[in-house]
């Protein structure tokens, strides 16, 4: 564990890196703390019908068992096999049982229709689906298109598809998991699609190792006694799965698994009070919504973190004030995840910056012939190869792996800017960049002054043509219930606060933003709508 004591710079030279050369996250997970504690919680499933607890024994059991069907249904090592599962038990048992088997888990939202499934199935060559009632019936439509697909297990029951839980019922455990290399492929997740059709992310086994500075670092000394773990982030998302999912299983942390069909602000901090939740990873669209929401007396969270888009100063003061834990924002991508953070407590927290590098990842942000840039001047943030959450590869393209790195540098393609102290600054991907008049705007800064209006629930900025300036930004803006439209106000309140050059020539007022599965706002979308 890394130790909380002792100055930044302290903690990152101390730091190396240290994992086994055979290992696998369902050993790490579930199946070590099975033969320690077979009767320790792992996770609470929460449902309509009650709560349910799943000692680390009886996931164990069932993945075991689970591992015996796949293997029957001719499973072998590095297949894929799809996740198509809601938050609930399972899902780790899904995970672990292809895993034993040598296969990779193929993660995917359960609000993903038919076009995006199918690209996805296709594209993995999966050939095994795990789904339950509701999403079966999308699976059945595009299975005729998808010829490496054999077998389709479903958690309800159905003539349509072979039975989840009978087939775990029915198989005896399986008599030995496969050998697995850290190396050896674990995870594939498709990105989200923010800059172009979703490419398949293949992650090995020692990528849960990458996540596990971040957890111990930004909630605070993790685990400590009395911790449970939750996010409402979908387990098919980095974020869900990796920020908060997986390192609760591994560090023997109880896990809740409560499915929210649509965030909704009061549900969640009744969730999180009755069942003494005090460690959360909360998108930023989630905390949004919670500012506007009444907070119980009886919430009593230790620590929050949150990543996906930057939340602002206003938000972090309001986290703080309300919540009564600092929020630690995080930056990664799928392809690399959580390589910077920011710690409150362990740092000088610097309003409008993600933080520092993590202990473990070495972070630079460079120009474009790969040379560092001075501090305060803005370039691409890149990260090192050889953390433990570093991806192996495009599933099927080679051309793309390549084009991501820049010798041993992990190109983010996303546009940031680093002080004389290490702390970053996120200011844009870099398509979401706006040129005008000459300057180079990143609609990070703009969308985090119009957030701190009390009357704005979200914002999002893009560049729109103009004959004279190249490009203006315009601002979509979802308001709070009841307010007043009012864009001369919020034009003003960018000018004053962050400066005439990047404030918004106009405002449109929408319902809603268009955003990724994930909870990432879709700028393409806005600039189409935009000319």
């Amino acid at each position: 564990m890394i130790p909380l004591s002792g100055d930044w710079a302290a903690k990152r030279a101390a730091f190396a890196w240290d994992w086994p050369a055979d290992f696998n996250i369902a050993q790490g997970c579930c199946d070590d703390w099975a033969r320690a504690e077979p009767d320790r919680v792992a996770l609470i499933e929460v449902d309509a019908q009650g709560a349910r607890d799943w000692t680390y024994g009886a996931l164990k059991d069932a993945s075991d068992r689970l591992a015996s069907a796949f293997l029957r249904a001719g499973v072998r090592r590095g297949d894929r096999v799809a996740v198509l599962l809601a938050q609930s038990a399972a899902v780790p048992i899904v995970h672990f049982a292809a895993m034993k088997l040598g296969a990779v888990a193929l993660p995917l939202f359960t609000l993903f229709g038919t076009d995006a499934l199918l690209y996805r199935l296709a594209d993995s060559g999966a050939a095994v689906v795990v789904t339950d009632g509701e999403s079966l019936s999308k699976i059945l439509k595009i299975a005729p298109e998808l010829p490496d697909l054999t077998s389709i297990f479903c958690t309800d029951a159905t003539p349509d598809a072979a039975n989840l839980w009978a087939s775990i019922a029915a198989y005896a455990p399986l008599a030995e998991p496969v050998i697995t290399s850290a190396e050896d492929a674990a995870v594939m997740i498709y990105t989200s699609g923010t800059t172009g059709p979703p490419k398949g992310v293949l992650h090995a086994h020692r990528f849960l190792f990458g996540h596990l500075p971040s957890m111990e670092l930004t909630h605070g000394g993790f685990p400590q006694p009395g911790d449970k773990g939750w996010t409402p982030a979908d387990w098919a998302w980095i974020g869900g799965l990796m920020d908060m999912a997986m390192p609760c299983l591994y560090y023997g942390v109880p896990l809740v698994a409560h499915r929210m069909r649509k965030f909704d602000a009061a549900a969640a901090y009744a969730l999180i009070a009755d069942h003494g939740i005090r460690n959360v990873f909360m998108p930023p669209t989630a905390l949004k919504l919670m500012r506007g929401a009444a907070v119980p007396d009886s919430v009593r969270l230790r620590s929050i973190s949150s990543g996906g888009e930057a939340l602002g100063a206003e938000m972090l003061v309001w986290g703080q004030a309300t919540l009564g834990a600092p929020i630690n924002e995080l930056y990664g991508q799928t392809e690399c995840n959580l390589c910077v953070s920011q710690v409150a407590g362990m740092m000088a927290v610097k309003p409008g910056s993600m933080g520092q590098a993590l202990p473990g990842f070495d972070v630079v942000v460079m120009d474009d012939a790969g040379t560092p840039c001075p501090p305060g001047v803005m370039g691409e943030i890149c990260v090192a190869k050889g953390a433990a959450s570093m991806f192996l590869r495009y599933w099927n393209q080679p051309e793309k792996t390549a084009a991501k790195f820049r010798g041993d540098w992990l190109r983010t393609g996303d546009l940031g800017v680093a002080d004389s102290d290490g702390y970053l600054t996120f200011a844009a991907r870099d398509d979401d960049v706006i040129t005008s008049a000459g300057y180079r705007i990143g609609p990070s800064e703009i969308e985090n002054c119009l957030m701190g209006d009390s009357d704005v629930v979200m914002a999002a900025c893009v560049g729109v043509p103009d004959a004279l300036r190249t490009e203006i930004v315009r601002a979509f803006v979802v308001l709070r219930s009841g307010a007043v439209p009012d864009a001369q106000r919020l034009i003003d309140r960018v000018k004053t606060r962050v400066s005439p050059h990047v404030a918004p020539r106009d405002v449109v007022f929408v319902d809603t933003l268009p955003m990724t599965a994930t909870g990432k706002v879709m700028r393409r979308e806005l600039r189409d709508l935009a000319v």
